[in-house]
């Protein structure tokens, strides 16, 4: 069983950044691919990146391409969501979840495991 726990959230103004972490205990990540997804208030949770478990595939969904960026280092069991250029939309509470293959997937119901998730509010 993997533990996963998300920090880095917090209020920041459009245009600004912020770095999510996810620290996983319990088992290595390398054996994970893993992902970040987010919930806005009201929304549907969706999609927002993944990696593999090696960190040589990405994908990352089309609203967030160019500005948020995945990455992961297995050394540190580790992974990293970097978000730059924020806009309000953005606002949500993101969570990391790992799957238990290598290979991504970007559907919610594949990742088996979460964490607790950490709130971003971007302000107009």
């Amino acid at each position: 069983q993997v533990q996963l726990v998300e920090s880095g959230g917090g209020l920041v103004q459009a245009g600004g950044s912020l770095r999510l972490s996810c620290a996983a205990s319990g088992r290595t990540l390398r054996s994970y691919a893993m992902g970040w997804f987010r919930q806005a208030p009201e929304k549907e949770r969706e999609f927002v990146a993944a990696i593999s478990g090696s960190g040589g595939i990405r994908a990352h969904a089309d609203s967030v391409k160019g500005r948020f960026t995945i990455y992961r280092d297995n050394a540190k069991n580790t992974v990293y969501l970097q978000m730059n250029s924020l806009k309000p939309e953005d606002t949500a509470d993101y969570y990391c979840a790992a799957r238990s293959t290598t290979t991504i997937s970007m559907i919610q119901r594949e990742y088996a495991h979460w964490g607790q998730g950490t709130q971003v509010t971007v302000s107009s």
